[in-house]
């Protein structure tokens, strides 16, 4: 990985009761894979699934770049038997449901041998209190769980997520604010591909850095849709040229496209080229 670049276009949840789906998980083009012990696995399988995901990860490499462990909630009775395993376990980092404050990222913190921490924004406490919890200095990331989120704010399905605007918007300020990698949360009808595709492009306009997911079918498109495009790379290029341009003639201005350039816009292309440039060199290692 390319600095401190690291892709999170697409992030798929796999539900570590079933093997099969692990093992699947194996070769699947995800950037991200969060292993779920949580809302995907019944009570009567908690034991199963953490040891599933154990034996997994004992064998065998997996091609998505990030390993992250959905643990069960500081509340629950099998959060103990969660810390215990993924202490022992070769992961980047804990994501940690049901987060109310800060505190709860210092508890887990507490428990874990200096693992970085993500954090499920998922209640409306959480919503409110998500500088602080953007702040922690062993929190890495935030997701949404937009799923969650509706039922406790008890609001409607409404189109383009209109109830969800201000909650992702909360969340979004608080990642930039803190340098905190920000995903967005699931899009339930999974075969529904155009659908997908708006809601990736809606995420991406707000500023998430990529989407959950909750099947292989989804990868595709959010990996395309969390990319520099060609027509972003060309841009971020000509800014960058006609800045480059402008002080070597000891011009103040850059014009592209009858648009001021500035040096924050160069910031931008920078940014745009940098992440174009990881995300083929990830496409090249896989021989795509």
């Amino acid at each position: 990985m390319s600095g401190d670049i690291r892709p999170f276009r697409s992030v798929l949840y796999i539900p570590c009761s079933r093997e099969r789906a692990i093992e699947k998980a194996r070769t699947l083009a995800a950037d991200a894979l969060i292993f779920d012990l949580e809302d995907a696995v019944s009570p009567n399988e908690k034991d199963r699934a953490r040891t599933n995901l154990i034996a997994a990860l004992s064998h065998g490499e997996f091609r998505a770049g990030t390993k992250i462990v959905r643990i069960n909630d500081l509340k629950t009775i099998w959060v103990e038997a969660d810390i215990a395993a993924v202490n022992k376990m070769n992961i980047d980092a804990v994501l940690l449901p049901k987060v109310g404050s800060a505190s709860d990222i210092t508890t887990l913190a507490s428990a874990l041998a200096r693992m970085p921490l993500w954090a499920m924004m998922e209640t409306p406490l959480a919503i409110l209190n998500a500088q602080q919890i953007a702040s922690h200095s062993h929190l890495r990331g935030m997701v949404m769980g937009t799923n969650d989120l509706q039922k406790e704010l008890r609001a409607k399905d409404l189109p383009a997520r209109l109830a969800l605007h201000t909650s992702l918007q909360l969340c979004i300020l608080a990642a930039r604010a803190h340098g905190k990698t920000i995903v967005d949360g699931v899009y339930n009808a999974f075969k529904n591909t155009e659908g997908l595709h708006t809601e990736c492009v809606q995420g991406r306009d707000f500023g998430m850095d990529g989407k959950t997911l909750i099947h292989p079918a989804q990868i595709a498109v959010a990996n395309e849709v969390f990319a520099p495009s060609a027509d972003e790379i060309a841009l971020a290029l000509r800014h960058i040229e006609a800045h480059e341009a402008a002080d070597a003639a000891g011009e103040g201005v850059a014009v592209v496209d009858d648009r001021i350039v500035e040096s924050l816009h160069v910031a931008t292309a920078r940014s745009v080229l940098a992440r174009a440039k990881v995300i083929a060199a990830m496409a090249a290692e896989d021989g795509q």
